[in-house]
């Protein structure tokens, strides 16, 4: 489905995406990430198109996530926008659906945010 057909307050579903950047020939986890759903802003000085934010965590090793308790946000109309790159218009993110790859990378999430998972019961 193209972005412009996306109601704009549409959350990805949960799991495992590649951003744009991703380098297939590169480490599997290289631009991965596990999208936990998206969240809302609850203040009134929010820019609408601000409101509603895509909730994830990168699964390749980043400084600002050394203790686990951080997640990134983007606002959700930013997740369906096409982003040009290498001279072509691409998706910004792809949902991955290899079962292998989609293994490895639960075991690197396990591995990278242990605590975190085991706090939440997961």
């Amino acid at each position: 489905m193209a972005y412009e057909d996306k109601p704009a307050l549409q959350a990805p579903e949960a799991g495992y995406y590649y951003h744009y950047k991703h380098d297939p020939m590169g480490a599997v986890n290289n631009y991965a990430y596990y999208i936990y759903g998206a969240g809302h802003h609850t203040e009134d000085d929010c820019r609408p198109e601000d409101a509603n934010m895509q909730v994830y965590k990168p699964l390749y090793d980043a400084f600002v996530y050394k203790n686990g308790k951080m997640f990134d946000l983007r606002p959700l109309h930013m997740f369906w926008e096409k982003a040009q790159w290498q001279g072509k218009v691409v998706d910004r993110f792809i949902r991955i659906t290899d079962p292998k790859v989609i293994e490895q990378l639960q075991d690197i999430r396990k591995s990278m945010y242990k605590e975190e998972l085991e706090d939440w019961g997961l």
